[in-house]
């Protein structure tokens, strides 16, 4: 894994813990905003040919989805 791959994993693991904690506290503006920035951070890696399918669980991947 480059350097560019594990600043990006780290960052969807961030977003990740950030956006339960956000559900957890009822901050929907805030499960938004955690949200967007995981989706845009997957799609920065797709376009880099990276394989992101084991960075988020796949519940929290699922209401991603469903935000689409």
């Amino acid at each position: 894994m480059n350097e560019f791959e594990t600043a990006l994993r780290d960052k969807v693991t961030d977003a990740g813990r950030t956006l339960t904690e956000a559900r957890q506290a009822g901050h929907d503006y805030e499960v938004h905003l955690h949200s967007a920035r995981i989706r845009d951070l997957l799609d920065l890696a797709e376009r880099h040919g990276i394989d992101t399918h084991d960075w988020i669980d796949a519940t929290q991947l699922e209401s991603l989805e469903s935000g689409r």
